[in-house]
């Protein structure tokens, strides 16, 4: 299946039908009068986050969605029939915008979650509704209300613990291969992933969810590359795990690169909790693994693990850091719901 993380869609309500001009007219009936019944109303849009999804692909084959209109009132007091709403099932973690791309509507993160888009228009009265003592034979009808038409984008960010960021070739990848059942493609040159891969992490007998994304490089807040238009899929994680290749000629160089657009990028993103870590450490000496480690812990004034994908060297550290902030980060969170929850006697 394709990955696609942000569509356009047209959507509309259904119209109200309009309401019926009718009188009662029945063989031994001596009075008659009116009995024009009211309109239907026109069907909802609704998005409804389910599970089963990790892709916005359905989007690209089918862009319009109408809803159905109301069917019209009828003569003997009948009332039209509603029309059907329409749902468009997204995955967690989409969110809808304005056609502006800027203004957030809703913002769907839970299985179940759903938000009406477009309300259908309500149904207009019969005549019936116009009888009183003074008017017992109206002859006028309400018309239903029209829909709603809206252009609007879906946006998805994936749902994910923790984050991969790095360079191009920085062992993404292979990191996250080697410990989750993740299966992303793995080479030796730039950009070899082009969509986001997450995979479900275990470290004892506690599990995760990992996003790793397309590699950074310099100027990619610019658009220069193509992670920048994946960094969303991160802003969700509670921490981000930073790999540095330990083979780079200048390790503090590759460091402050990510730094520097995490930082352009804006939004809460650059001050998301880090774990950093020298990877590829099998192809280095000892020597290597000491100075290049003291020159990303006085670069980043903190902590640096060092390990091997391929290898596994280190993993467990890393993977154990890992669980602490993600446990920390959801404990902060429960504390905040509580603090946030309305008083109840």
């Amino acid at each position: 299946m394709k990955f696609l993380d942000l569509t356009k869609v047209y959507i509309r309500s259904g119209s109200g039908g309009g309401g019926a001009v009718s009188f009662r007219r029945e063989k031994y009936i001596e009075y008659g009068g009116p009995d024009g019944g009211d309109g239907g109303r026109g069907g909802d849009v609704w998005a409804e986050a389910v599970e089963g999804l990790n892709t916005l692909i359905d989007f690209r084959y089918q862009q319009h969605f109408f809803a159905k209109n109301g069917q019209h009132g009828m003569g003997k007091q009948r009332t039209g029939k509603d029309g059907d709403d329409i749902i468009l099932r997204v995955p967690v973690g989409t969110e809808v915008l304005e056609e502006d791309e800027e203004t957030v509507i809703a913002d769907l993160t839970e299985v179940g979650q759903r938000v009406r888009l477009a309300k259908g228009g309500n149904g207009g009265f019969g005549n019936l509704h116009f009888k009183s003592a003074t008017n017992q034979a109206p002859r006028r009808a309400n018309p239903g209300q029209p829909g709603v038409e809206r252009t609007l984008w879906l946006r998805l960010k994936l749902i994910a613990d923790a984050g991969l960021l790095g360079l191009p070739n920085a062992g993404k990848s292979t990191f996250l291969a080697a410990t989750s059942n993740a299966r992303p493609k793995i080479a030796d040159y730039p950009f070899t992933t082009l969509h986001p891969n997450l995979g479900v992490v275990g470290i004892d007998n506690w599990e995760f969810v990992m996003a790793d994304i397309p590699g950074l490089i310099e100027g990619a807040h610019e658009g220069r590359g193509i992670g920048d238009r994946f960094l969303g899929h991160v802003e969700r994680c509670a921490v981000l795990l930073h790999l540095i290749d330990g083979t780079s000629e200048d390790v503090v160089s590759d460091y402050t690169t990510i730094i520097t657009e995490l930082e352009a990028y804006g939004g809460a993103l650059a001050d998301k909790p880090r774990v950093t870590a020298l990877n590829k450490i099998d192809a280095l000496s000892e020597e290597e693994i000491a100075e290049r480690k003291a020159a990303l812990e006085a670069a980043s004034r903190g902590p640096v693990f060092t390990m091997s994908g391929v290898s596994h060297e280190g993993v467990p550290d890393v993977l154990r850091m890992l669980r602490r902030r993600i446990e920390g980060a959801r404990q902060a969170e429960a504390a905040q719901d509580k603090d946030d929850a309305p008083w109840q006697p």
